[in-house]
């Protein structure tokens, strides 16, 4: 199943795209030419607003002491939001394309690179839809396992992909399986890593988690239920549209809402927010 889509799911997500206010996708899905660069993407980049914390809310996160990318696993807020996060990219689907540019749901996609080929229209559909593409390696190893060279092929390569399809490079990694070194960290700044953001919880969708079964919920810390500014691992998995219905029916009823984990980072850090935010008040 991996890597394979249906042409009627590639074309489907093409046209959302471009419903969204996007790239023209016709030429693209007929196997025409790559997508245009920066200079002719500011129609489609960025035209998605979220909502950003009010002054004094929460703590800004601080870069590393010793220069390297921060590391970031939850955001300190007294605002009951959470941070949805969605990994890999093996599995398109349309329906959760359209599910999340009609419901407005702020979303963050750590992309495989290999997984671009083929289905760049899936993702340009994403882009569209809101979703900030960051980076997740190019073909998923474990990175502490590797060599200096290894580990900065895997991010560089991923952030020149990633850079050349969708017009912005990534400056926030996530490494697979949340493995990583003092060289992760230092070979990330080299390839213009500003911060790393792993996670405080788990959604296991389309999967079974330990203790928690299938599509269940599964906290870092081995509490209950959500905290405020919990960053949520996802995957990219088949029935995605469902199981971001489901969670997004148990963060509403928990008296939770979804955020854009980025307009909460440093510019530094690889965000949207200020260094320095307003003072409260």
């Amino acid at each position: 199943m991996r890597g394979k889509t249906p042409v009627i799911t590639m074309v489907a997500a093409g046209v959302l795209g471009a419903a969204a206010g996007g790239w023209p996708v016709a030429a693209a899905v007929a196997g025409g030419s790559e997508p245009p660069m920066r200079a002719q993407l500011a129609s489609v980049i960025g035209h998605q607003t979220w909502a950003t914390p009010k002054p004094g809310s929460w703590t800004v996160p601080q870069p590393a002491k010793d220069g390297l990318p921060a590391v970031i696993k939850n955001i300190e807020t007294k605002e009951r939001v959470v941070f949805l996060t969605i990994d890999d990219g093996y599995t398109y689907d349309s329906e959760f394309v359209d599910l999340v540019r009609k419901e407005k749901v702020p979303i963050m996609t750590f992309l495989t690179s290999t997984y671009i080929k083929g289905q760049g229209q899936y993702f340009w559909a994403m882009r569209n839809a809101g979703s900030v593409m960051e980076n997740h390696t190019v073909s998923h190893p474990n990175m502490a396992t590797l060599g200096p060279e290894e580990q900065k092929r895997q991010i560089c390569e991923a952030s020149d992909q990633i850079a050349k399809s969708y017009g912005r490079r990534p400056e926030i990694l996530r490494p697979p399986f949340g493995s990583f070194n003092e060289t992760t960290r230092q070979m990330a700044k080299e390839c213009g890593i500003k911060s790393i953001l792993l996670w405080s919880a788990e959604f296991y969708n389309g999967t079974s988690g330990p203790g928690v079964g299938f599509n269940g919920f599964a906290r870092g810390d081995g509490g209950k239920g959500f905290k405020p500014g919990d960053i949520v691992l996802m995957h990219y998995r088949k029935g995605l549209a469902g199981q971001l219905k489901m969670i997004l029916s148990w963060i509403e009823q928990a008296g939770f809402r979804p955020a854009a984990v980025e307009n909460y980072l440093p510019r530094s850090l690889g965000g949207n927010a200020p260094d320095k935010p307003p003072a409260h008040g």
